[in-house]
């Protein structure tokens, strides 16, 4: 009997730390990068939404994984930077909120914002939002859609970058 109390504690220790092992072993991160050129823009200006394709299948499978065996997608991170005109800053931006959504789809949600966009960087972090993504990574594509306070004119245009970590928790195959 008193055996048992022994062994107890240590198979409850063993249980939880594999399952917090075998979560690890099935999460992993899908990469997607994407530029995309702002045409000379003036105050007020909408931006059209940006088409992106994911290659997320390939991911999923290097992952030994499918789409259908994804459980929960969350965005980590999304870098934006200006990667031309050479020497071009976010000085023309002052806020920012990106938002998601699959094509044909009633589906858009806000997917990362910045409300404060430092001045004199061509690089800056956006602030990612909780919401499951799911959906949208196991679609083939998916659209971005940016609402942003601009300010003052400019007629040259801007590329932009756009780097997102998704983090992706899935069963095996």
């Amino acid at each position: 009997m008193k055996k048992i109390f022994l062994l107890a504690p240590l198979v409850l220790f063993l249980a939880v730390v594999g399952c917090k092992k075998l979560d690890q072993l099935l999460t992993f991160n899908v990469d997607v990068s994407q530029s995309v050129t702002i045409p000379g823009y003036f105050v007020g200006a909408q931006l059209a939404p940006v088409k992106v394709v994911t290659k997320s299948e390939e991911s999923f499978r290097n992952n030994k994984t499918t789409r259908d065996n994804v459980k929960n997608v969350y965005l980590n991170k999304m870098v934006l930077t200006v990667t031309s005109p050479s020497g071009a800053t976010f000085d023309f931006l002052d806020k920012i909120d990106i938002y998601i959504n699959t094509p044909n789809a009633n589906n858009k949600i806000k997917l990362a914002y910045l409300y404060s966009v430092p001045q004199g960087t061509n690089t800056i972090t956006l602030i990612p939002t909780t919401d499951k993504l799911d959906e949208y990574l196991k679609s083939d594509t998916y659209e971005l859609t940016v609402d942003a306070k601009l300010t003052g004119f400019s007629a040259n245009d801007f590329t932009v970058r756009s780097d997102a970590t998704f983090k992706v928790t899935a069963d095996p195959l």
